[in-house]
């Protein structure tokens, strides 16, 4: 039996490793590679296992063709699954998925193409960087799906956004291009197309070569930022941070300096 065409199969979550950088692919280019409760539940056990790996330093989150990054949530799903007592388990999941994501302890890093809407939207703002090509497609359709979006999403999109164009976004449910997307703050780059995988490609690769264990200790920072002044843990970044001194990489980054030579950094 012959395997079913990118046409037939169902929407599926893919993943991969090039050299020191995990790629988690969201792939149902039939639908815009709209997301499904199983492609949703698969998140935080393939983000779980790149955290996991002292290999991965760096996380691209995208989609798979040419014509999308994530159209949103797969809408075929919402009769059976985004309805009545079922609504839980998928926002559960849903939850789940951007919460892996947003809670990454390594750097993550969303590469958009095409359309990014809805619930790719929100994973993308999820990501530490975000970089696009420039026929990418923007859009937070909620208000024209009769959608409410929880308080820890809205949050998030300020973080980044700030207030104004986050009113902006929902309110609105406006279509946006990549030149606007740059302009308010969304995205850190914009490149041609045939440009995307290379750029991001060499981005990731300058982030893999840095000390993981400061870049770590910056995570753990920002991470602990967003939290209410009364929960973050800034002992533990002392901690990560003093450890960065007493590490072996510590020693190594500054004799590669004095010697003008590219550090080899091991994360001790």
């Amino acid at each position: 039996m012959s395997e079913p065409s990118t046409a037939e199969r169902p929407g599926q979550l893919t993943h991969h490793k090039v050299g020191r950088v995990g790629y988690v692919v969201f792939d149902n280019q039939r639908k815009f590679n709209a997301v499904n409760f199983d492609m949703w539940s698969a998140v935080p056990r393939v983000m779980a296992e790149f955290v996991a790996d002292p290999e991965v330093r760096a996380i691209v989150i995208t989609g798979a063709g040419e014509k999308a990054f994530i159209s949103g949530a797969d809408i075929s799903q919402f009769d059976k699954q985004r309805a009545g007592s079922a609504t839980d388990d998928y926002n559960q999941a849903v939850d789940a998925g951007y919460s892996a994501v947003l809670d990454c302890p390594k750097p993550t890093i969303a590469k958009i193409r095409g359309i990014c809407m809805g619930g790719g939207l929100g994973l993308a703002v999820n990501c530490d960087i975000r970089i696009c090509s420039d026929d990418a497609r923007f859009r937070m359709p909620a208000a024209r799906l009769g959608l409410g979006y929880q308080y820890p999403g809205l949050k998030r999109f300020t973080e980044v956004l700030g207030p104004a164009n986050t009113a902006d976004l929902f309110f609105s449910a406006r279509i946006f291009g990549a030149a606007d997307a740059k302009d308010m703050g969304l995205v850190k780059q914009v490149v041609a197309p045939a440009d995307l995988d290379e750029v991001v490609a060499a981005y990731t690769a300058q982030i893999a070569e840095n000390a993981p264990l400061t870049i770590a200790a910056a995570k753990r920072a920002l991470l602990e930022i967003r939290k209410d002044a009364d929960k973050r843990d800034i002992a533990l970044v002392n901690r990560m941070v003093q450890a960065c001194f007493a590490s072996a990489d510590y020693n190594e980054g500054r004799k590669a300096f004095a010697e003008k030579r590219t550090p080899d950094f091991t994360g001790k």
